[in-house]
């Protein structure tokens, strides 16, 4: 998500707000002759790519401002840095160098400042430059680091996020005279969050003075003991929070529930501060400021997920997300406008059948947004007064963010071959022009597959969209070994996007065809399409995933006596469940992360919303059948069935899935005599993103698939 008035967010680049840079990093990643000549990707070539993001138009639509994080292998670690790029001679300026981390950048208001976060001073705090990058100043010196920030459109005020500490959990600080003790101590959950445990602090949003001297220390506007996090865990956005364009009201993301109340819920609301006043008001549950009632409107079909509120440029109203049902996080997301005159809300989108995202205003009435529709991402407009929902762009592409600056559109966008580079957006029918080649020394040089676009008939009826990703140099003549790629999520879309982890051209390179289908559970095809997995995790989709590999699998160029199958996350759970009944299709398996055991999964996962959305309930409610039917097919049950050699990858730090899961799996497999490996990551989560750890991956996987798939009698 972005906005278009100064919203600072610490962009997902793999580095943390904290995380300190001591040393200067160099940056040398150009290919070596021996590269180009093989002009193949590998994982090698894949970490020396620039990974670009954090797009911002200037206010005059002349000049994009952007970051960019570059690797180093040897050091197992990037850096973050600053560029801008003139429309009109394309000319690249670049405003920061290795020696810090440099990221979240804005323009002012008039253009010639750019703020930032950067860590130069040994800790994350907040930063100016000239536009030109010269005159480079600190803004802030707190004792903790600046998680976020966006200067008011007027300049006399800032938010800021900070993460405080609310609550002991530490025996030391219960039991002072056992100062050596270990021990974590809770009355209630969520004692763990995707990857950190409750430690006691909270992030909380803060409103300080701004001005030529800086940022100064604020107001603590969630409230000095508030257990609850703004912006939102785990990911912690901060396009969760807005400036009115006054500068005089600021509206942010909160889930305001601790314990249990708070792992059962998605019910998230959009509040409003007014900085002279210091009051606070839930647009999303209003009351009557004189009686205290409860006004019953449309904001009763509020339950779930309400987040990302955008002002409109007269202040006149806001524009968010909401999502009607608490407790599944993958409700359509609505794009909803709230009347701040007579608290009065519509959905715009009720008869648009696809998610919103990245929402931006042009003028009162019109605003612009992202939807997954078929496997892609594409920009759509909607006019706010009896409006129809416009698809603007075409093509098979993500289009993951854009920028929107008098009448100029930036967009983000990628493609299973390419990674981000920028492309402006034509308004009047959507025309794409690229504008960057961040990457254009590594693509120059390195072949990539051919990717279909196929239409697969199910076992029920329904078309399923499904990617096939040839490898380079292909020759239908040959046969190739095949893969079976199993999306996580469950509910996320196999788009046609570029991705570090898991990257059909990496696959393809190495001599693969990859069958990546869209199988049911999946955004953009519709929301029945969508909601089909919730409780029925063995049944159709898991019958989508097989229509896909055979209907590949008969093509006279796939090896049906060597295919693979991969996944990660319920990816993962894919390949346990199907290695118990793949009737001899697969000659490997490799689960990352995957969920292996329901009932232990039950008790070990954090947002508990999420199991008792998919499985349909907890394991001890016996009149429940949805539930019931769901632990009946948890994968563990059908180990028996289990014939096929299994890699496992799996992160210490992952509480989403723990790795207790892959533990389970693993040792499964070997008391019953399979071959079967366990890889790892003491220092990774749910994901793994050190360079490194990534190398160690992938240099495991595709010597798993070369020896029981590429290699197979």
């Amino acid at each position: 998500m972005k906005k278009i008035i100064l919203i600072m967010a610490i962009a997902a680049v793999g580095l943390g707000a904290c995380e300190k840079r001591p040393q200067p990093l160099t940056i040398d990643n150009a290919l070596t002759d021996a590269e180009i000549a093989a002009g193949v990707l590998t994982p090698e070539v894949m970490w020396k790519m620039s990974r670009a993001g954090g797009a911002t138009l200037s206010p005059d639509g002349r000049t994009l401002l952007y970051q960019q994080t570059d690797y180093s292998m040897a050091e197992n670690r990037g850096v973050t840095t600053l560029h801008t790029e003139a429309l009109d001679t394309k000319q690249v300026a670049d405003l920061t160098d290795g020696s810090s981390n440099n990221l979240a950048a804005r323009w002012s208001a008039d253009g010639k400042t750019i703020y930032f976060l950067s860590d130069r001073s040994g800790s994350m705090q907040v930063w100016a430059m000239d536009a030109s990058g010269g005159n480079v100043r600190q803004l802030s010196d707190f004792d903790r680091d600046v998680e976020g920030f966006g200067i008011s459109p007027r300049g006399d005020k800032a938010w800021y996020v900070q993460r405080i500490p609310i609550a002991a959990r530490r025996s030391s600080e219960i039991h002072k005279d056992m100062s050596k003790s270990k021990a974590r101590i809770y009355d209630d959950l969520m004692v763990r969050h995707w990857d950190y445990w409750d430690e006691g602090e909270h992030m909380h949003l803060f409103v300080g003075d701004f001005g030529p001297e800086g940022l100064k220390e604020g107001v603590d506007i969630v409230g000095t003991d508030a257990a609850w996090d703004v912006p939102l865990a785990p990911y912690f956005d901060m396009a969760e929070i807005a400036w009115n364009h006054a500068g005089t009201m600021l509206a942010y993301t909160c889930k305001p529930l601790t314990g249990t109340a708070y792992a059962v819920s998605t019910d998230s609301d959009i509040f409003v501060y007014d900085v002279a006043s210091g009051k606070t008001q839930n647009i999303c549950k209003p009351t009557n400021f004189n009686t205290g009632e409860k006004i019953e409107r449309l904001s009763d079909n509020l339950p779930g997920y309400d987040k990302y509120p955008v002002w409109s440029p007269d202040d006149q109203k806001i524009a968010f997300l909401s999502q009607r049902r608490a407790g599944n996080e993958s409700d359509k997301s609505r794009l909803f406008l709230y009347d701040c005159a007579t608290t009065e809300m519509c959905d715009l989108t009720e008869d648009f059948d696809y998610n919103a995202m990245n929402v931006v205003w042009e003028g009162n009435d019109r605003i612009w947004f992202i939807a997954p529709i078929e496997a892609t991402h594409q920009i759509c407009r909607v006019e706010t007064v009896d409006g129809e929902v416009e698809v603007v762009t075409r093509g098979d592409h993500d289009i993951t963010a854009f920028t929107m600056a008098a009448g100029v559109i930036v967009a983000e966008l990628s493609t299973i071959s390419t990674d981000t580079e920028f492309y402006t957006v034509d308004p009047s029918d959507g025309t794409l022009t690229q504008i960057s080649g961040i990457n254009r020394a590594i693509y120059d040089h390195i072949r990539m597959g051919e990717v279909q676009k196929r239409w697969v008939e199910t076992t029920d009826g329904k078309q399923m969209l499904t990617w096939v990703i040839l490898p380079p140099d292909f020759d239908p003549a040959k046969k190739y070994p095949t893969l079976l790629y199993c999306q996580g999520g469950p509910q996320s879309v196999v788009s046609n996007g570029w991705s570090y982890r898991w990257n059909y051209q990496l696959m393809a390179a190495q001599g693969y065809i990859v069958v990546a289908p869209n199988r049911r559970g999946l955004p953009s095809f519709g929301q029945e399409w969508l909601d089909q997995i919730s409780g029925d995790y063995s049944g159709q989709n898991i019958r989508d995933y097989l229509s896909a590999i055979d209907d590949v699998a008969r093509e006279p160029w796939a090896d049906r006596d060597r295919m693979g199958c991969v996944g990660a996350s319920y990816g993962g759970y894919s390949v346990y469940f199907l290695a118990g009944c793949h009737d001899k299709r697969f000659k490997a398996f490799i689960a990352h992360c995957g969920i292996f055991d329901f009932d232990s999964m039950y008790g070990e996962t954090e947002e508990l919303w999420f199991v008792n959305n998919d499985y349909g309930g907890s394991y001890w409610d016996t009149q429940n059948a949805t539930a019931m039917r769901s632990y009946a097919n948890s994968p563990h049950k059908f180990v028996d069935r289990w014939d096929t050699p299994i890699l496992i990858f799996t992160g210490e730090r992952d509480y989403r899935i723990p790795y207790t899961q892959s533990l389970e799996a693993f040792t499964a497999a070997r008391v019953r005599g399979i071959p079967a490996r366990l890889v790892e990551f003491q220092d990774e989560a749910h994901q793994v993103f050190k360079p490194q750890n990534s190398m160690v991956w992938n240099r495991e996987f595709f010597a798993w698939l070369d020896k029981y798939v590429k290699q197979a009698d």
